[in-house]
């Protein structure tokens, strides 16, 4: 190659690399006002966006966009307090709001009521029995609203759709648990409203949770149900004791008008008194399976006004005639008190629950019934059974016996046998019951009808 060449290449060259550098540097330039042009379009509608919020934050009952408004548009129907709409408005900083319900639908055959001391066989005595058929029977249909308010409140409103076979007089919707409830302290809460009274352990078992089908007939005869009150509750070593420790002591303390549920006025000048107290004393592990044991003692104190039922939820009253059970409805003054403990074990699928409660029962200036001690126990065992992961089925064994207390020999008794599939735990359940019951007084009286009776009941229970 000639010399005189290579300056001349040299110099091309170097141009090539100059425009190249100058092309490129162009280019990032190019990229970085593009950049920096996007970023200020993004905080333009920020500002704009924001300017919307406060505009609407400013005036809650404008329109979402021009020419629309109340019952036009339902996004502004919403947003808007002023304006009536079938939605639940959101009224404080933490509010939450859960619909829920469930149905349990039952097949009864054989005796349907036996268990419950409605032996409705044949007229005995010149008695009259209404016979309950086997049947298929919408057992509960209901429908809640619950949630968290104002940061400090939860609250429950629910109804029953499922209320026609007149044992307490409901044949249709009523409302259930209706309360609000100040959390802020889990050592003293505040309950207001319409829920269980604090008496009894499988009484206040949700209905949805129960391990056989029905409760047993001393829970449903001596508990007082659904009572109108206020209460204090609360759990007094949540925040002072260990973790492994909060759970060792609760209580429950209520005072209720004590005739009932959905009523407006007191039925006598004094009112229900109701406490409980539970004890939890091991929770943790044993033979490497999750266990707890737990106890609990409670009691109520309450008159009954003329005409109100002694026992709400259940039969109490004997039929001297053939030994069946009726609704205790005094015809004057009466008062009431009543005591009882359980216990619940539990052992990994294995669980234990036992319980006793007593109620004495007595006249004030009347004679309308004889005063009476009435008692009863339960003792319920099941176990999951080791197929399919263990928490499908579920076999129960419970023995329950109850004495009325109102002629000699009048003990009630029942033995149930049950299998629970939980397709999908307590939210798909179906339930198979057998229960054979025994009539000591219709067996210590010959000709007052059968002295044993058998019910056998299937349970569907849908949640959502």
């Amino acid at each position: 190659m000639c010399s005189h060449m290579i300056p001349k290449i040299a110099a091309v060259t170097l141009g090539v690399l100059v425009l190249g550098a100058s092309s490129q540097a162009q280019t990032d330039v190019d990229r970085i006002q593009k950049l920096e042009d996007a970023v200020r379009q993004l905080q333009k509608e920020k500002e704009e966006l924001k300017r919307e919020v406060d505009k609407l934050k400013a005036t809650p009952g404008a329109a979402t966009s021009p020419g629309t408004g109340p019952g036009t548009n339902w996004v502004a129907d919403v947003l808007s307090p002023n304006t009536r709409t079938p939605f639940v408005l959101p009224l404080g900083k933490a509010f939450k709001v859960r619909l829920g319900g469930f149905v349990q639908a039952n097949g009864e055959f054989i005796d349907p009521g036996s268990f419950e001391g409605n032996f409705a066989d044949n007229p005995v005595g010149g008695v009259t029995h209404v016979p309950i058929n086997d049947r298929f029977r919408l057992r509960r249909a209901r429908i809640n609203i619950s949630g968290e308010l104002y940061e400090r409140f939860d609250f429950k409103m629910e109804g029953d759709f499922a209320q026609g076979d007149g044992l307490s007089g409901r044949t249709g919707f009523s409302g259930t648990d209706i309360f609000a409830n100040w959390n802020q302290f889990p050592e003293a809460q505040v309950k207001v409203g319409q829920y269980k009274s604090p008496y009894g352990m499988e009484h206040l078992t949700s209905d949805s949770a129960l391990f056989t089908a029905e409760r047993s007939l001393v829970t449903s005869a001596l508990t007082q149900d659904r009572q109108v009150g206020v209460s204090l509750w609360g759990k007094p070593l949540a925040n002072v004791a260990p973790k492994s420790m909060a759970d060792l002591v609760d209580y429950n303390v209520g005072i209720f008008n004590g005739n009932g549920r959905n009523t407006i006025v007191n039925d006598e000048q004094t009112f229900m008194y109701v406490g409980r107290l539970g004890l939890t004393p091991f929770k943790g592990k044993l033979w490497d399976e999750p266990a707890f044991w737990r106890f609990a003692a409670n009691g109520y104190r309450s008159r009954f006004g003329t005409g109100t039922r002694a026992s709400p939820a259940g039969n109490l009253r004997l039929n001297l005639l053939d030994g069946s059970l009726a609704p205790l409805v005094p015809a004057g003054l009466s008062r009431g008190e009543g005591w009882g403990v359980d216990q619940w074990l539990n052992v990994g699928p294995f669980d234990l629950i036992a319980e006793y409660l007593q109620s004495y029962l007595r006249p004030e200036g009347n004679t309308s019934f004889d005063s009476f001690k009435a008692d009863g126990y339960y003792v319920q065992a099941s176990s999951f059974l080791p197929i399919m992961g263990g928490k499908k089925f579920q076999l129960v064994a419970k023995w329950e016996s109850f004495n009325p207390d109102q002629a000699s020999n009048d003990d009630i008794r029942s033995i149930t046998g049950g299998l629970n599939y939980y397709i999908n735990g307590d939210a798909l359940k179906v339930m198979l019951n057998y229960i054979h019951t025994w009539s000591d007084f219709r067996d210590e009286n010959a000709g007052t009808g059968n002295s044993e009776f058998d019910l056998a009941l299937v349970r569907f229970q849908l949640m959502f």
